[in-house]
């Protein structure tokens, strides 16, 4: 674990790179394990992509979504109503991962 620094997160790829790959492979697989991992995959790879963590102070981390994540899903067959809720826990879980990788 790397000492975390709020300012350094600004330049988070140059900082932390190694840090937000575990905390988000550590999320793929936990969701992996949990749900349709042709749905997790397609999730990861066409809408995850595109995310940006952000720092929000006292050990809080958000996730922006690129615009319209159900409409970038494609190959896989799912509801929008059950493509949301598992983003939703996914993002969750992302967010859970970087305050465990970076010790909140």
């Amino acid at each position: 674990m790397a000492d975390f620094d709020p300012e350094k997160f600004e330049d988070k790829y140059a900082n932390y790179f190694p840090e937000l790959q575990q905390a988000y492979k550590n999320a793929f697989n936990r969701m992996n394990d949990r749900y349709d991992s042709e749905l997790i995959h397609g999730i990861d790879q066409q809408v995850l992509n595109e995310s940006e963590p952000f720092y929000e102070g006292d050990g809080e981390f958000r996730i922006d979504l690129p615009d319209d994540p159900y409409d970038r899903l494609t190959g896989v067959l799912v509801e929008k109503e059950k493509f949301e809720t598992v983003l939703e826990t996914y993002v969750e879980e992302i967010e859970s991962e970087l305050q465990r990788v970076f010790g909140f």
